[in-house]
């Protein structure tokens, strides 16, 4: 044999190993939502370049889908179009969506070792409950947040308060709104007492207000909602009541995206955000400040929140393996930690927090735990079957009172009315 028979052989076969080792290889897609602010696409694709280096058989494409409300709507619509996400995270308060429409398989289909039983139940019990329904696990908690008070320390020196004591209860917050809010010598406001954002994610601020007040939103089945109970009235007036009445907060809608802006510029002393925005407030407050619980009423707490590892339908099982392959590894102990410290998120699983680097961060900035501590008192998020529209219907009552349109019953009796007729087809 020649060396050019032996050269043209050689390279037959290298061709055919290639085409053999790219036919092998699976390729998934990920759909990711940049809703808070940070580096976080710098993040994921370190994530996923990552993965790629310890598993050279998986291709993962990362497709950032604008926001939370942006990336279900596409999400569903690529499904409905043959073309699914393999994994993508989504709101945990969408899982009753995606089952009715048939789009995601339950892990305990796929993940059936006992290493992967035993993954399932590594996670936190709270951010389980927007996790898990009908016997079934149907998202992985992955960028899981609750909402915590931030206050700003040289605000609350300036105004004769303790700036190591944040408001513990909903009368000292009224209280030292009215000491934080400054107004100049024509009476226009240069600083608020207190911001709760309004928009963008209305009902889930408000259900921190409804908890505290001894109230659940919605049943676990996601088939009713308590809207007009009179501890939720209560609880919408006193929302209302800060800007209307106690003159703490701007009147009307107050913009989920430039408060923590508000914050940086001490336009406002105190607000409610996500811990997902701590990494963001903790790179652009040029003043000390802190980092809470959120006060209570008859008692604490808050809902939980974020976004949820969905594995969609494919009927490819190496990919739907690769996609589980690709849950799994976002959320060991240690990616756990490293994605909390990145973004402020609660990292989900009470291990990552005893990761060395999880420690380190911890004892260096002890505001990174006052969101796992609050999960104690933490409760689901609101999430029915045919979520946006059940939720919609108590976002438009929120913005009415908040505006001064309507009333705070007549509002939440209509919202009740509109949810209830929505989830009539989903009663037993």
């Amino acid at each position: 044999m020649n060396i050019l028979t032996r050269l043209t052989i050689a390279a037959t076969l290298a061709v055919t190993a290639l085409g053999a080792s790219d036919a092998s290889a699976t390729d998934i897609t990920f759909y990711y939502p940049i809703a808070v602010g940070g580096p976080i696409t710098k993040v994921v694709d370190d994530y996923v370049a990552e993965f790629s280096k310890t598993h050279p058989d998986i291709t993962v494409k990362p497709v950032y889908t604008g926001s939370y409300q942006d990336s279900i709507v596409k999400a569903m619509t690529a499904a409905k179009a043959g073309n699914a996400p393999d994994v993508a995270v989504l709101l945990s308060t969408d899982m009753f969506t995606l089952i009715d429409d048939e789009l995601i398989e339950p892990y305990d289909a796929i993940a059936k070792s006992e290493s992967d039983q035993a993954w399932i139940k590594s996670f936190y019990p709270a951010f389980m409950e927007n996790s898990q329904a009908d016997g079934h696990t149907w998202g992985i908690p992955f960028q899981r947040s609750t909402i915590v008070q931030y206050w700003n320390k040289d605000a609350f020196k300036a105004a004769g308060l303790d700036p190591e004591k944040p408001p513990a209860n909903w009368d000292e917050m009224v209280a030292f709104g009215k000491k934080l809010t400054k107004r100049d010598a024509s009476g226009a406001v240069t600083q608020w007492g207190l911001e709760i954002p309004s928009s963008g994610f209305p009902y889930w601020l408000f259900q921190a207000l409804t908890t505290q007040n001894g109230a659940i939103l919605a049943n676990q089945d996601g088939t009713k909602v308590a809207y007009n109970d009179p501890k939720v009235v209560e609880a919408l007036q006193f929302f209302a009541d800060l800007s209307q009445k106690h003159e703490v907060m701007p009147k009307g809608v107050i913009d989920w995206g430039t408060t923590p802006k508000d914050f940086f510029e001490g336009k406002t002393a105190m607000m409610w955000t996500t811990t997902g925005n701590l990494t963001n407030v903790r790179s652009n407050a040029k003043f000390a400040f802190g980092v809470a619980a959120l006060p209570s009423k008859v008692r604490g707490g808050s809902p939980t929140g974020g976004g949820n590892i969905y594995i969609f339908k494919s009927g490819d099982k190496a990919r739907q393996a690769a996609a589980l392959e690709f849950a799994r590894f976002l959320s060991t102990p240690e990616r756990a930690a490293d994605w909390g410290i990145a973004t402020g998120y609660v990292a989900t699983r009470p291990d990552a927090w005893q990761t060395d680097a999880m420690k380190k961060y911890v004892s260096g900035f002890a505001s990174a735990a006052v969101a796992r501590d609050q999960l104690k008192e933490a409760v689901a998020e609101l999430s029915t079957h045919d979520n946006q529209r059940v939720t919609k219907a108590l976002n438009d009552a929120l913005q009415a009172v908040l505006t001064g349109v309507k009333p705070a019953k007549p509002a939440l009796d209509e919202a009740q009315a509109e949810a209830t007729r929505i989830l009539a087809r989903y009663q037993p």
